[in-house]
């Protein structure tokens, strides 16, 4: 696959006819994309836990309360925690999205992060998005996306609930500016 066509470290923005329960109103962070399909972690729908409540849940130990919320990173493996984080930490296996971003599941980098030993900045998800070969390409043909090459302000220093209007930003456009009936040229 081409560079031209791949998305891996973009965003999805959500148009306003998505609007199912797991994508409506969403910025996708894409983890990957090859000719296989594609993977990404919804980044701004919290599930009302934070980091605290896993380390509980988890039983590992930490002297300090973490609010950060958790994400619901999309429909596919619900029950399975990714980590997205900023940084060259590579104490645990990871996959490397760009020299600054990697992905991880490793319950270590958890433990890590409870004794403060472990990246600095990082998203935590519960399952993620998944595309088939094509699948996300006919969702962009149909209008259901709009595609927005991330960088790591927006990711990991920007608010989730300020994401998608800042995203929208980056391409000179206002989120009340998309309506439901997008044409094709």
């Amino acid at each position: 696959m081409d560079n031209i066509n791949n998305l891996s470290h973009h965003f999805l923005l959500a148009m306003p006819q998505l609007n199912d329960q797991w994508f409506g109103q969403s910025v996708c962070y894409i983890c990957s994309h090859d000719e296989t399909g594609c993977m990404g972690l919804v980044i701004n729908k919290p599930i009302g836990m934070n980091l605290s409540d896993i380390f509980s849940e988890l039983k590992i130990e930490t002297e300090k309360s973490n609010g950060q919320s958790i994400m619901q990173g999309g429909p596919v493996s619900p029950e399975q925690g990714f980590i997205l984080y900023q940084g060259n930490y590579n104490e645990v296996d990871n996959m490397e999205i760009t020299q600054n971003v990697r992905l991880t599941s490793s319950k270590e980098i958890l433990e890590n992060l409870a004794t403060g030993a472990g990246p600095e900045n990082s998203i935590i998800c519960l399952g993620y998005a998944g595309w088939t070969a094509g699948q996300l390409e006919a969702e962009l043909a149909e209008n259901s996306w709009l595609t927005i090459p991330a960088d790591e302000e927006l990711l990991f220093h920007t608010p989730m609930e300020d994401i998608a209007q800042k995203a929208a930003n980056k391409l000179g456009i206002s989120i009340e500016q998309l309506n439901t009936h997008s044409g094709h040229a």
